[in-house]
């Protein structure tokens, strides 16, 4: 069965366009380049990089980046306009790298789209090299729990609605001709699959918007939307 991502491409790389979407510029960029900028890193594995957005920032820190995705379409849009980079087809499930093969992996918000997470997630801790970081910026397990998201009561206050929040599910999500399956998992599935590889929680944050539109930055403060989570595989004799 499709997940929409062949279908979706071209819409969602209209949709991204140079800047990204409002979540990206304005509440993520600037805290997952922080902690890039922070960490030194020589190289990098972008899993899930689409059309390759933030592949290309990493490169303007001078990281020698390499972008995975699925979907064909996005990776040959995302080396049309970054011909010197580095883009291959693959999934998160299995890696095509050797083990310890990067400083920096990757994961934004591309956890929320892999079936098999827990695969996903070992091949990640796998090509790491000890002493290297698992950088994930993802949707908060909040928000992919609603339950048809904003709803007005009768006293006409608005409220954030979610439900069947320790249910795991697929939930088909669609904007502006994009149609594409998204996977709901509590936090804890999360967390616990990833110190189940011995990866040590150095960073965490639900970061709020940093500038653009005022109806939105209220709206993403509203609602914990996105966070951050920064995991280190421990050095050789840690």
């Amino acid at each position: 069965m499709s997940d929409g991502w062949d279908e979706s491409a071209e819409a969602w790389i209209a949709d991204m366009g140079d800047e990204g979407d409002f979540g990206r510029q304005f509440v993520l960029d600037s805290p997952m380049l922080a902690r890039v900028s922070a960490g030194r890193f020589a190289d990098a594995l972008d899993v899930g990089c689409g059309e390759g957005r933030f592949c290309r920032m990493l490169a303007d820190l001078g990281i020698a980046t390499t972008g995975i995705d699925p979907t064909r379409a996005l990776i040959e849009h995302a080396q049309i306009l970054h011909p010197d980079g580095d883009y291959r087809i693959g999934r998160a499930e299995a890696l095509d790298f050797a083990d310890a093969s990067f400083d920096l992996v990757i994961a934004y918000m591309s956890l929320i789209d892999i079936p098999d997470v827990a695969a996903g997630i070992a091949e990640m801790g796998r090509v790491l090299r000890p002493g290297g970081a698992l950088l994930i910026a993802n949707l908060n397990s909040f928000n992919t729990a609603s339950q048809d998201g904003w709803k007005t009561d009768w006293s006409g206050q608005s409220h954030f609605a979610i439900d069947d929040y320790l249910e795991e599910r697929a939930n088909w999500v669609s904007w502006r001709d994009v149609h594409i399956q998204n996977w709901h998992r509590p936090l804890s599935t999360y967390m616990k699959m990833l110190l189940d590889h011995g990866l040590m929680l150095t960073h965490f944050d639900e970061p709020a918007p940093v500038g653009g539109d005022a109806k939105k930055v209220a709206r993403f403060r509203r609602v914990p939307w996105f966070l951050i989570m920064e995991w280190r595989k421990p050095s050789v004799g840690a």
